[in-house]
């Protein structure tokens, strides 16, 4: 039996455990990236090690998300980042540079390197053929110092390709289209692999587009196949030297298929407030747009701008509409000036904004009350945005380009454009002077918000405490550490925490404190799917700074579930999902011989309130359980 690409990229790389689906195993991982808001605590993380420099082959760290710096503490978190890269020997990409993920895929991704990211949409460089996967940052910090990284053997799925895309049906309305087979849920230790015909009709930008929102379906990574068009992109961008050729066996076999006929798809959109609600646009049309956003690590690349300028061309945006568009790296920005591409946006009204993560994780552009925003970006989560009442659409920048001219949602095929002879040109400007190479000679500096990683205690003998939340289904890190204007906080635990659950339950991290202060144990009870979207590892430190010692839930996503582990939170799950119903914020909890039980990974979780027993598993690794055990993994590193 032959081999699926996945499975021969982790062969190669394999250190520990048997390559068998559903296997804990170990991998070696060649390349690292972190970005400004998770970066400062993997860099923290990687310092508290006391290795003198970097030990994996590539690390870069990005500055693209805390662009936009009001008050000192990003400024200070950026000079923190530089410096910090020079003394250890990561490359620094600094601000005005670009998305850490179109920046990477440009410069640096390979086909059959492994990377791991402090980001989750890393999966981006599965466009290239990498396998490439997010982490939380501490994750990360373990891989720069040559540690191997942990996962699960997955499944991998198929999802055969046939055909090609029709006139504005773009790369966007693929993926969206996955989404709406797969959901965002149910998709733990998965991989999709894109195989057929019409993988060849695709360039590897629109590639990355795919792979980059396969992170929604909650997947550990999606891969194409390093081909020919590969090899061009490659060439294009100065490194064809890194090229090798990478596909499945023409005889591998995989645990499901999900057949996409490409020329028969049509422009699809993500509704509110989740990326797997798809519906297509021709049901929206006419529905009032006020706000259009064209960008993201999703889709910024130059050909992404180039087909929206050209729908634009000649028009100019609905004044009922706010247009911005963000190129995803500088290389992206000069190609556009360079052939009057940025010439025409700016004709037709656009604002044009920084090559930064900005408006997609609610730092900047935050729609009107009650307003309609159609974005190019992954993410549409509730209150994401900044604003609660917003309703966001996310669609590809043909529909984005098309409806900021109409002022409605606007099928992109009704467009008398011509879009046929934008194809991935020979050669792109390459311009690497915002990337700075480590000296290893600077001092690291640190401003008055530069804090320390805190540190979780042993698993006690005793753990009793009550239910101090008790949240539903999809609760994405978002909603447990917000972005946008509390970003800046990222590097100082105490205060970031006073904000834990803010647009779920204000009162939370007040509570957490006051049965903390009594000596209790936290617990977090959740529904299906808890912990989806951003990597954040904050998401699980700051709960744990607050007293969290469990997370009780019907499903952990598994990055989430990862960090949970890290930071010494045990992740339990109901036996009997009806079990959830039964316990209620403010129920006094107890789990029974903590310790014993994690050695079996059954728990029974006692509510004194309601005089219950409730039977419950641990969803964690073997490796993890004796994290769990030492109260994290900075501990198990440090005994």
């Amino acid at each position: 039996m032959g081999q699926t690409q996945c499975y021969k990229i982790l062969s190669e790389h394999l250190v520990s455990g048997e390559l068998k689906r559903g296997e804990s195993i170990s991998i070696k991982i060649d390349q690292t990236l972190t970005q400004d808001a998770t970066g400062t605590m993997a860099y923290l993380e990687f310092e508290s090690m006391n290795l003198d420099k970097v030990q994996n082959e590539l690390a870069v760290s990005y500055v693209d998300h805390n662009t936009v710096q009001v008050g000192f503490e990003n400024a200070d978190d950026h000079e923190y980042l530089r410096t910090v890269a020079d003394k250890k020997g990561v490359i620094y990409s600094r601000a005005g540079n670009g998305i850490c993920h179109q920046v990477h895929l440009e410069r640096f991704a390979l086909p059959g390197k492994t990377l791991l990211g402090s980001d989750s949409h890393t999966p981006t460089a599965g466009g290239i053929g990498s396998f490439a996967a997010g982490a939380g940052g501490l994750d990360v910090a373990l891989a720069m110092a040559g540690k191997p990284f942990s996962i699960i053997a997955p499944r991998v799925v198929e999802i055969r390709l046939h055909g090609k895309l029709q006139p504005f049906v773009s790369a966007k309305d693929v993926i969206l289209k996955v989404l709406e087979r797969f959901g965002v849920k149910g998709n733990v230790n998965t991989v999709f692999e894109y195989t057929g015909d019409g993988v060849k009709t695709l360039s590897v930008p629109e590639r990355a587009t795919i792979a980059n929102m396969g992170a929604e379906c909650g997947v550990t990574t999606s891969l194409f196949p390093s081909d020919e068009n590969t090899r061009a992109f490659l060439k294009a961008q100065g490194r064809e030297d890194g090229f090798v050729p990478l596909s499945a066996d023409d005889d591998a076999e995989y645990d499901d298929l999900f057949e996409i006929d490409l020329s028969s798809l049509e422009p699809l959109a993500a509704c509110p407030h989740s990326p797997g609600n798809i519906k297509p646009v021709t049901s929206l049309k006419g529905m009032k747009v006020d706000q259009v956003l064209i960008g993201s690590c999703t889709n910024s690349s130059y050909m992404d701008l180039k087909r929206a300028a050209r729908i634009l061309s000649g028009h100019h945006v609905a004044p009922t509409v706010s247009l911005g568009v963000a190129p995803g790296s500088r290389e992206v920005l000069l190609m556009i000036t360079e052939d009057g591409t940025l010439e025409t946006l700016i004709k037709a009204g656009a604002r044009i904004l920084e090559s930064a993560c900005g408006f997609c994780i609610g730092n900047h552009q935050s729609p009107g009350t009650d307003s309609v925003s159609l974005r190019t970006s992954n993410r549409n989560f509730y209150a994401r945005s900044g604003t609660a009442s917003a309703n966001l659409y996310l669609v590809s920048p043909e529909t984005a380009a098309a409806s900021a001219i109409t002022g409605i949602f606007t099928d992109p095929r009704e467009c008398n454009a011509n879009l046929s002879d934008i194809t991935m040109p020979e050669k792109f400007i390459i311009d690497d002077s915002m990337f700075i190479m480590p000296t290893y000679s600077l001092d690291i500096k640190r401003g008055p918000n530069i804090g320390e990683p805190p540190e979780n205690t042993a698993l006690p003998e005793v753990v009793k405490g009550h239910a101090v939340i008790k949240v539903g289904d999809k609760i994405t890190t978002d909603h447990i550490m917000p972005a946008g204007a509390r970003l800046k906080y990222r590097s100082n635990i105490p205060h970031y925490a006073q904000f834990v659950f803010e647009s779920v339950d204000p009162a939370f991290p007040e509570r957490a404190k006051a049965y903390k202060e009594k000596g209790e144990s936290g617990f977090i009870i959740a529904g299906n799917s808890y912990g989806q979207g951003s990597s954040r590892e904050h998401a699980a430190i700051c709960p744990m700074y607050l007293g969290i010692r469990a997370v009780c839930a019907v499903s952990i996503e598994r990055i989430h579930q990862a960090n949970l582990c890290n930071f010494g939170i045990l992740p339990l799950l109901f036996e009997n999902e009806e079990d959830y119903g039964k316990i209620e914020e403010g129920d006094e909890l107890e789990l029974l011989s903590p310790l014993s039980s994690l050695s079996s990974g059954s728990f029974t979780l006692r509510d004194l309130t309601k005089n219950l027993d409730i039977p419950m598993r641990l969803f964690a690794s073997e490796a993890q359980k004796e994290m769990l055990r030492v109260g994290g993994r900075l501990n198990e590193e440090k005994a």
